[in-house]
Formats: C-alpha cells, structure tokens, sequence
C-alpha cells in the first residue's frame, strides 16, 4: 500500500500520537518544533483532570527548559514544603519529603517541584498549540494496521489516521500495546490498596504537607497541598482486600477516622482514584512503526515521584530520533536505539521506585534523574581510558555552566546538535553540509570543572554522544549519527 493512496478516505500526518498525557504532549511539543507533522489523539473529551502525578524532578525541569515551557511551568508549581506528622491532634514531629542537593553551575535544579499533572498537561497543551500543533478528542482507537510505507489507525468515530509511524501513549491500560499484542512483567509492589483524591479542605495549612501515620486498624493518609491551585491532594492506604470509597461521603469517612478534623472540613472532590501499587515493564518497547512510551511502556509505584518523569524522558529520547530520522534524513535504523536506551533506563527506575516504596531508599539525588544516562549506548563512543567513573563520560548528561554572560543550557536548547570545545583550541573537523547545518553549533568555552578539558559532541537530548581530548574518530562517529 502506497502511503498516500488513502489520502481521499483519511486524514494524513507523519506521527500519530496516541494518549494526549504528558507523555504524548511533550513528544508532539518535541516533534512539531521540528517541523515534524504530530498528531495527538484522545479517547477522552478533555485532558486528564487529576493530580495522580505532581512531582516534576529536576531532570524533567531541564527538559521542559528546553521544550519552553519552564516559565509558565515554575509560575504555578512549587518547592515540596516539609512534612508535618500529627498525632492525637498535635503536631508531633517534621519530615522532608526528599534528601536535600546542593544547587550548582553544573545542577541548576537542584530539587522537584510540585505541580498537579493536570496544570502540567495545560502547559503543555497550551505550548503545543503555540507551535501550531494540536489535541483532537473524543478519538478512540480501536485497530492499528501497518504495512512497509507506514501505518493506518482506525477509530470508533471519524475517519481513519494514516501515519508514518505512532507512538502509544496512551496509559498502563494501553489500547495499542495490546493491539500489538506486547506484555508486560511484573509484581506487586503492595498488596494494601490505595485511594488518591483531589479535595477542597477547610481547616488545614497549605505550606506544609500534612501527614497522619498508621495505627494498628488504619492504613496512613497524607494531605498535599497542591501548589498553584486551592486544591488539596488525599492520599490515604487501605488494608489488603478494601476496597476504597470514591464518594464524598466515603472520603469524607476516611478523612475524618485519620484526622483530628470533622467530616465536612472536606467541602468537595474533585477528582478521586484507586489502584494497587504495582511496577510492571512492557516486554518490548516497539512493534515495527509503533512505539510504546511512558504508563504504556512501564508502570510505577507512585512513590518518588518516578512515573511521570520517566515518561517524560521517554519523549524526550524519541522525539529527536523521529525528527532526524523523518527531517534530517538520518537512516530509520537510528529508531532502533530507542528501546536499547529506554527500556533498561524504565527498568532500573521501577526498582528504584519499588525500593523508595518499601522504605528501602530515601528520596533524593537517585530519584533526581539527574544521574541516567546512556554509556553503554550503540550511540555513544568515548574516546578518553582511565577516567574516574565520577568524572563526566560520554553518554552522561551534559552538564550546564557559564557561558559568554548566560548559560550552557541556553545555548543547548533548540532541536539541534552541539559539538563544545571546552579548554582547548584544537582545530575541529567540518561536521555540517548544507543538509545538516541547521542541525549542529559548534561552540568554545575555557576550562570547566564539571566538563575537565576536551571536545563532547552533545545530543539533542541533552546527552554527550562522543568525547575526546583530540579529534581522531570523531567524523566517523558523526557520520553514522548523519551529521557528516
């Protein structure tokens, strides 16, 4: 089938987006400010309404600094305030939430913020349809067929989608995983089921997270305020084998059995779930022109705040790889890399995550982000031997510094390679024909601790894909990446 043979009978676009979560809005943001063609599709008639991810870690804070939405992002959330522990009615005790880090040139971000999941997907909405790109709803998938020009998706209602290739991101509850017949593995990580609610209180103070332990007959419950809004997030566990309550009668119940207030100082829900804590990885994160991204490729424990920064990062990794492949003429195997990067990155996060759950791991620089990376990547050569493993290695993040009166991240952000001198005047290699010259800026910058000395190729994405201290094997390695 031709790609454009169903163009009288579908609607055409390069990449179907499926799930219109921060998952899929961040890709189509990636995506269409490469002047790649996204379309985001969702079952729902609106954006997901709840809070169920509110944690923006500071690696995800340096993504969406380079997507452009940071601003909007850190005008409605917050730092996380400490951690209040009640008894009796009595404030007892005080806990943080996260181990603190020191904020540095290299680390700007040195702690998560707070910000409800559905003011993240407003912001990136809102970003996405600055660039020109947009979220059509009320779109239920039902069937994906693909063939070797591309793929077509049908729907419940309206026209069938043909597309280059789709990207699932559409939920642990995945319509397109299970179409492409993918499963998943894993456990529970806690038999004891778990309600979480979005509430308007009276009663309580909104700079501290309140939180009220377990007795002997009751699970914990924790009270977050939720930053930017009036809301508050209830997060309460239940014995194993209840099931919890969703009303505002049950949750009041609930609220007033834990706390020291009366039922009625919950005035409204706004939103409320369930679920048992479970991890759980896709065997495989592609299917021919189909890939799985964040809940559809890896399902978290809530706890550390891993789930939805995770599947940022999904889209993240994607996004620059479709976008060379389908603008910047890069060979379609280059796609391959996805799952060899992401799937052992998801892995190791859901048990750090099932670790933070069980009590086994604090919070704090570990569930940053700021440590992943991809070393062992087909995509990565480092050319240097005897380094400390501390010391900055290609496939590490690169990090941020001074430069010419800003920053490094300033001139990093953008959909394009950079290849940085760093304390060296070493003469360097003509990477950029007319086809690619919109794709790399080369740049020059003294001696800097977080770097030492040498040249670092640096991905779109943010990672080191080759270093050295001379230039030998560097025109070879940028022309299987296609920028020579």
């Amino acid at each position: 089938m031709e790609f454009n043979s169903v163009k009288e009978t579908a609607d055409v676009t390069e990449v179907l987006i499926v799930g219109a979560g921060p998952t899929g809005l961040a890709l189509a943001v990636d995506l269409t400010r490469r002047g790649v063609r996204a379309l985001v599709v969702e079952r729902a008639d609106r954006l997901f309404p709840g809070s169920r991810g509110k944690g923006l870690q500071p690696r995800t804070l340096e993504i969406f600094d380079d997507l452009g939405v940071l601003d909007a992002v850190r005008a409605s959330a917050g730092p996380y305030p400490i951690g209040v522990i009640w008894q009796d009615g009595q404030r007892k005790g005080e806990q943080r939430m996260s181990d603190a880090t020191e904020a540095t040139e290299a680390t700007p971000y040195n702690e998560p913020w707070m910000l409800p999941q559905w003011r993240t997907q407003e912001i990136l909405r809102a970003r996405l349809e600055e660039l020109g790109g947009e979220v059509v709803f009320g779109r239920e998938l039902v069937g994906i067929a693909q063939d070797p020009e591309g793929l077509t998706a049908s729907f419940a209602t309206g026209a069938p989608v043909r597309a280059r290739y789709a990207v699932a991101g559409d939920g642990g509850r995945s319509t397109v995983r299970r179409a492409l017949g993918i499963g998943m593995t894993g456990e529970s990580v806690d038999p004891n089921p778990m309600l979480v609610a979005d509430v308007r209180i009276t009663g309580l103070d909104r700079d501290v997270i309140h939180m009220f332990p377990p007795t002997d007959t009751e699970g914990f419950l924790a009270v977050f305020p939720l930053a930017g809004t009036e809301d508050f997030q209830v997060a309460a566990q239940f014995p194993e084998g209840t099931d919890a309550d969703l009303t505002l009668d049950g949750i009041r119940e609930v609220f007033a059995a834990r706390t020291h207030l009366s039922p009625e100082a919950v005035t409204e829900v706004r939103w409320a779930s369930d679920f048992r804590p479970r991890a759980a990885l896709a065997d495989r994160f592609r299917e021919g022109r189909v890939f799985l991204a964040g809940d559809a490729a890896h399902i978290h424990s809530p706890a550390g705040g891993q789930g939805l920064n995770t599947s940022v990062q999904d889209a993240y990794n994607l996004g620059w790889k479709l976008g060379a492949v389908l603008r910047g003429g890069a060979d379609p195997s280059l796609l391959d890399t996805y799952e060899e990067e992401r799937l052992p990155n998801a892995a190791a996060m859901l048990g750090l995550t099932t670790r933070v759950h069980r009590g086994e791991v604090r919070r704090g620089a570990a569930t940053h982000q700021l440590g992943l990376g991809y070393r062992a990547s087909s995509l990565t050569v480092e050319t240097r031997e005897g380094l400390p493993q501390d010391a900055l290695h290609a496939g590490d993040r690169a990090p941020d510094g001074p430069h010419a009166g800003r920053r490094l991240f300033d001139a990093f952000r953008g959909p394009h390679w950079t290849l940085l001198t760093v304390g060296t005047d070493t003469p360097l290699p003509t990477l950029a024909t007319p086809a690619t010259l919109r794709t790399l800026r080369t740049l020059r910058i003294p001696p800097y601790e977080a770097y030492g000395r040498g040249i670092f190729l640096i991905r779109p994405d943010g990672y080191t894909a080759w270093a050295g201290t001379t230039t030998t094997g560097l025109t070879t390695h940028a022309t299987t990446l296609g920028l020579a």
